[in-house]
């Protein structure tokens, strides 16, 4: 099991992918985005899984990283335009 962060354009799609991480069963939470990450909106979703769940972000994702050991970088998984 993996740690991501996942940020988004909006708090609402923030909102929207947390909720529909958590109706699938994984744990989910709203959190600010790290500095080293600075996103749009300032929120984002950490979460624990087996794989990103690319397909339960809502399209105003704007990127996902995994967090790695040192719980201070962060490996890029997926960077939208």
């Amino acid at each position: 099991m993996s740690e991501y962060i996942a940020t988004f354009h909006t708090h609402l799609a923030a909102m929207r992918s947390q909720r529909t991480l958590k109706g699938g069963g994984i744990s989910a939470r709203l959190s600010p985005v790290p500095r080293a990450l600075s996103a749009s909106c300032g929120t984002c979703v950490r979460y624990e899984a087996e794989d990103p769940c690319v397909s339960a972000m809502d399209r105003d994702l704007e990127r996902i990283v995994k967090c790695m050991p040192d719980g201070e970088t962060y490996e890029p998984v997926l960077e939208k335009d």
